[in-house]
């Protein structure tokens, strides 16, 4: 039995992951995704790949400096480039740099799918690795923070951030997950006397529990198995600047009495080191749990909220501002739009409808995936139609309160049964005017007329 191609995808947009894993996966590839190149460097130590796909803006390492790693480490690994900011440079580059393919966004799942196996069916075997120097890091210009809302709970917030910024005392934000803890915090930063130095933020529900010290306060090279050099932790980095431990009440107790002594005595001290060292780092904390709960539990210790929360904030859910939410998706219409190179769009008045009817368990964040999956789906259209956001494909879409007449795509399985779906669906709409259909679908006449051929061939329409 011939083994499944395993391909690795990585892309810091999480909307992408889902769907490419549920589209390559009905097609016998088994695929891992990454969020970032780091992660995507592990992947590959620990496991086999036929093919990469990577996008070329990405945080902290981008796709060509992943491309050189790869082409150095595994110089038979087939590589497909893909990106949002598509020029003739970047594809010369990165084809020049090792790429078997380039593909700008937006596209087709119907055109990457094919790609993707005539990459994986190819038996040209690529030249010998040469040495490729990483670029070097541009400075970029930080894109200023915004706080979207007009809410009179939003105004308070923003009204209070002049009298909290400029400071160095302790912030504790509290607030369901999603509703914009971090924005608020990055934002908080940004006004700040210490917008200039480092905001590093730290997740500390997704630090492995035996590395949460090293994360915080960094190790010596020797301090333990496995500590194979020094570790700068998050509160040297952020030395001049602002900490966001994000989900503070995930860590340990016995680590918490270390944070404890760092927020009396403002130092750290390394794991292995043996003299402390001090630190200038203004620290927010958010929790999504009841703090009353929480303390109350015995896990999290008292003293240390009392010791982070000289500013108690409080973000309140989507669901009590649900007058900011025309303002918000717009927001992130523009946001995606110009991120995948889109012409303007706006959001149809049944979709609008929904959201503003919608409960909102995922708040602020949960608005924003729905959006740009609406942008990415509504591909040339100017307008974002419902079943570009509420389709059976998705697997999230059994979350969605749904009004009862409101009505719902039939069950879809295939990547060519949506497509068939949208295609009819905007006929129906167009009164059967193809030109009128082609262009609500972002695609050409042609496509629609060889379409339409084929599902009379195949049965589908008389």
């Amino acid at each position: 039995m011939t083994q499944q191609p395993h391909l690795l995808f990585v892309d810091d947009e999480r909307l992408l992951h889902n769907v490419f894993t549920r589209l390559f996966t009905r097609h016998g590839i088994e695929v891992t995704t990454c969020l970032n190149a780091l992660q995507a460097i592990e992947e590959l130590k620990n496991n086999n790949f036929d093919l990469v796909i990577t996008d070329f803006m990405m945080p902290d390492m981008d796709g060509l400096e992943l491309l050189g790693h790869i082409r150095q480490e595994y110089p038979q690994m087939k590589v497909i480039m893909i990106t949002a900011h598509g020029s003739v440079q970047h594809a010369v580059r990165s084809m020049k740099s090792g790429a078997i393919d380039y593909i700008p966004k937006p596209f087709s799942t119907t055109e990457l799918l094919d790609r993707v196996q005539t990459c994986l069916d190819s038996k040209e075997t690529l030249p010998a690795a040469k040495t490729v120097q990483p670029r070097p890091k541009k400075s970029k210009k930080k894109q200023p923070v915004v706080y979207i809302g007009e809410h009179p709970s939003i105004l308070r917030l923003k009204k209070m951030l002049p009298l909290v910024s400029n400071n160095k005392a302790p912030i504790f934000i509290q607030g369901e997950s999603g509703t914009g803890k971090e924005i608020l915090a990055r934002l908080i930063h940004q006004t700040s006397d210490r917008a200039d130095g480092p905001f590093i933020a730290l997740n500390c529900a997704n630090l492995p529990h035996e590395l949460v010290e090293s994360h915080l306060f960094g190790h010596r090279k020797g301090a333990f198995t496995g500590a194979i050099d020094d570790m700068t932790g998050a509160f040297e980095k952020a030395d001049g600047g602002t900490l966001l431990l994000d989900e503070i009440t995930e860590i340990d107790l016995s680590v918490q009495a270390k944070l404890l002594r760092v927020l009396q005595e403002h130092e750290i001290q390394k794991v292995g080191a043996s003299e402390p060292k001090k630190v200038d780092v203004r620290i927010i904390a958010t929790s999504n749990r009841k703090l009353s709960e929480v303390i109350a539990s015995g896990r999290f210790r008292e003293d240390v909220y009392h010791r982070l929360s000289v500013f108690p904030l409080m973000v309140p859910p989507l669901r009590e501002h649900s007058s900011d939410i025309p303002l918000l998706a717009r927001h992130f219409v523009k946001k995606y739009a110009d991120l995948y190179s889109l012409p303007e769009k706006r959001i149809a008045p049944e979709l609008m409808s929904y959201f503003q009817g919608h409960s909102w368990s995922g708040n602020v964040r949960n608005l924003e995936n729905l959006v740009q999956r609406g942008v990415l789906l509504s591909a040339e259209r100017e307008v974002i139609e419902l079943f570009d956001v509420l389709h059976d494909f998705f697997s999230d879409i059994e979350t969605f309160d749904l009004a009862s007449d409101t009505p719902l795509p039939a069950k879809i399985q295939t990547i060519a049964e949506m497509e068939h779906h949208m295609i009819m669906q905007a006929l129906a709409e167009a009164n059967n005017n193809q030109r009128i259909a082609s262009k609500r679908l972002g695609i050409s006449s042609r496509t629609i007329r060889n379409k339409l051929r084929k599902y009379r061939e195949d049965g589908l329409i008389a």
